[in-house]
């Protein structure tokens, strides 16, 4: 059966998913603050412990969102779980490995241009069979938000670089080396919200809160078996490491519940919600909250102001945000999904 898609999204939802998103990005900015201050913790038990906490508090959450992971299907558990491997864990590990490596500006900048990257990919984008065919957004539309967002990325990133070519300490195969896992990073966050957005949008009656739980529980046995089979890597290896949680294990078993509980599982929660009520393609351009909270939160463990240019990226980069708010999918009858 054809059903009009609706190419002007409601006010009320827009502002809504737009909210979501803000709240998405600030929760999500945290993740780079973790790897800054544990840098002697590898990235590898970062990543773990951060998704072994999350799978520990998505635990008990589980029994509030009985209901709706009782409506879900096998293949819904192996599409969580497939979320879970590739936008939590993998992706994690590169972020935590490119940040110890090149620090936190240069790897969040990489990790600002998923806005353009996502945006783009999404239009391009053929829908999965079965899955809700969007609208897309005409790529006239789309240039100008996407252009301001990569100029204000473009103009922070060429601050950094600077630093780094001034810095006569800088270890430019490490710097490089971190900016090649920042890019695996952006591989990885490219599919997830992309796949995340098409599942959550193909069933509009699911809980986004239950799919941001089911996605914590599909975590937890991947963190767990990562997490021992680090620790038994580390006994054959002879790594001189303190494991299992290190030589500060109550700052780094603290920083791990509060990451795992804010960006985790209320990250996702947020980002579920923008996501089932936003169009992909303008999903994806606001991810650039990230990236936005991500600097603020660097410049204040630097305890430094951002330098005039660095100001002028980001208010480019609000700029593209408001400029994507206001573009809208041109029209399109698309078959409605079966559930």
């Amino acid at each position: 059966m054809l059903q009009p898609i609706d190419p002007e999204a409601s006010s009320a939802s827009l502002l809504t998913g737009t909210l979501f998103a803000l709240a998405a990005g600030l929760m999500w900015g945290l993740v780079f603050v973790g790897p800054l201050l544990l840098p002697e913790y590898p990235a590898t038990l970062q990543s773990f412990g951060r998704y072994l906490a999350f799978g520990l508090i998505a635990l008990p959450l589980a029994w509030f969102d009985r209901q709706a992971l009782a409506r879900l299907t096998r293949s819904d558990w192996v599409e969580a779980l497939k979320l879970a491997l590739v936008g939590n864990v993998i992706y994690y590990l590169f972020l935590a490995s490119s940040i110890q490596r090149a620090g936190g500006p240069l790897p969040t900048m990489i990790i600002g241009t998923l806005p353009v990257v996502i945006a783009i990919t999404a239009n391009l984008r053929t829908a999965r069979a079965g899955a809700r065919v969007e609208a897309q957004l005409p790529w006239a539309r789309m240039l100008p938000s996407l252009a301001l967002i990569a100029t204000g990325i473009a103009l922070v990133n060429q601050v950094e670089l600077a630093h780094l070519r001034a810095d006569p300490q800088a270890d430019l195969q490490r710097y490089a080396l971190g900016a090649l896992l920042a890019v695996g990073a952006v591989v990885c966050w490219t599919w997830y919200p992309i796949r995340n957005s098409e599942w959550l949008r193909a069933h509009p009656d699911r809980s986004p809160r239950g799919w941001a739980t089911a996605q914590g529980l599909a975590t937890l046995p991947l963190a767990l078996v990562g997490y021992a089979l680090t620790w038994a890597w580390f006994a054959l290896a002879d790594v001189p490491f303190d494991m299992p949680l290190g030589p500060n294990p109550l700052f780094f078993v603290g920083l791990m519940l509060a990451i795992g509980l804010l960006a985790s599982w209320l990250g996702t929660l947020c980002w579920n919600e923008a996501s089932q009520r936003l169009p992909p393609s303008l999903a994806g351009q606001l991810i650039v909250f990230e990236t936005l909270a991500a600097l603020a939160y660097a410049f204040v463990l630097r305890g430094q102001a951002p330098q005039p240019q660095t100001v002028a990226g980001i208010v480019l980069l609000v700029a593209g945000v408001l400029w994507a708010l206001r573009t809208r999918p041109a029209a399109q009858r698309a078959q409605a999904h079966p559930n």
